[in-house]
C-alpha cells in the first residue's frame, strides 16, 4: 500500500495514488479549492488563487517537516490531482475535498478509505474522527460509505469563513488487533 521514496510519501490503492502536494500542482490546488462548495464547507481562504495555493503548499511542507500533518494530492495515476485528502497525526483528524469537475466518481470514498487504513495500519492512529458540517450531505454520505459512524455528543458551532456551522464528529475506530505475534503460534506448532 505504501511506498517511501526518500522523504515522499505515497499511498496506492483502490484505483488511487495519494501523493504528497508537488510545486507544480499550484494551478490543479486553484481549480480543486476555488470553488463555492469548498468555500462553504472548508476553512481554506477565499477566494482561492496561486497565492493562496503557494501559501497552502508551504504550509503542508512545515506540518509535514513537523510531524503534525499529511496532506496528499489525490491522483488516479500520480500525476494530475483530482482533490486532497489529509491526516492531522495530532488529534487524528481526517479532511478531503474532490474538484467539481472530478465529482461523482467515488474519489472521497476511495481516498478516504485508503487514508483511513494507512493512518490504522501505517500510522499507528487507532481513532479517527471526520468534523463535518451538519449542512455537508456529501460528505456525510462519504463519512457513512467508509465506516464512520456519527457520534452524537461531539457536535460543536465553530465559525468558518464569516459563518456560524455546526461540526458533526465521525468516529472510525481501528479494530483489528495489530499485537498478535504469529511466531508464538509458529514455536508451538513446532514444539507439539
Amino acid at each position: 500500500m505504501t511506498v517511501v521514496s526518500g522523504e515522499a510519501v505515497v499511498v496506492e490503492g483502490d484505483g488511487l495514488v495519494l501523493r504528497e502536494w508537488r510545486d507544480d500542482d499550484v494551478e490543479a490546488m486553484v481549480k480543486i479549492f476555488d470553488n463555492d462548495d469548498v468555500a462553504r464547507f472548508t476553512p481554506l481562504p477565499v477566494p482561492f488563487g496561486p497565492a493562496q495555493a503557494e501559501a497552502h503548499l508551504a504550509t503542508a511542507r512545515e506540518k509535514r517537516a513537523a510531524g503534525t500533518r499529511l496532506r496528499f494530492a489525490v491522483t488516479a495515476d500520480g500525476g494530475l490531482p483530482l482533490g486532497e485528502v489529509m491526516v492531522n497525526l495530532e488529534d487524528g483528524t481526517l479532511g478531503y475535498a474532490i474538484g467539481p469537475e472530478h465529482r461523482g466518481r467515488g474519489l472521497a470514498v476511495r481516498a478516504t478509505r485508503l487514508l483511513t487504513s494507512f493512518a490504522h495500519e501505517e500510522l499507528g492512529l487507532r481513532e479517527l474522527r471526520l468534523q463535518i458540517d451538519e449542512d455537508n450531505l456529501a460528505s456525510r454520505a462519504v463519512a457513512t460509505a467508509t465506516g464512520y459512524r456519527l457520534v452524537e455528543d461531539e457536535a460543536e458551532w465553530i465559525e468558518s469563513n464569516g459563518r456560524r456551522v455546526l461540526l458533526t464528529s465521525w468516529l472510525h475506530e481501528d479494530t483489528a488487533d495489530r499485537s498478535h505475534d504469529h511466531t508464538a503460534d509458529r514455536s508451538h506448532e513446532d514444539t507439539a
